[in-house]
């Protein structure tokens, strides 16, 4: 893309990577135009980069199920069953081998 093509908030895309975010500021230094990335807050060279169409599928149901996940990880180690198998443990580390 061409610098003059970018505007910040415009979503785009970094094919090497796949890392795809909005562009928070253009910085332009003497040979080369960058973008940085709202997702990695990284420079991207402007002539790299490509438009990104804009999608609703934000990490919304991975945040869902991690705190669904954490919270059976929490009712396990509360429950009988962990204690019962720290019990049965010798407390002796094999590494085999």
């Amino acid at each position: 893309m061409l610098a003059e093509e970018l505007t910040p908030g415009m979503r785009v895309r970094y094919p090497r990577t796949g890392t795809t975010g909005n562009i928070l500021r253009i910085e332009s230094t003497g040979k080369a135009v960058f973008a940085e990335l709202d997702s990695t807050h990284l420079l991207y060279r402007v002539d790299q980069l490509i438009p990104a169409p804009a999608t609703e599928k934000i990490a919304k149901p991975i945040i869902e199920d991690a705190k669904t996940m954490i919270a059976r990880e929490r009712e396990f180690a509360a429950g009988s069953e962990l204690q019962e198998a720290i019990k049965n443990i010798d407390q002796s580390c094999e590494g085999g081998g």
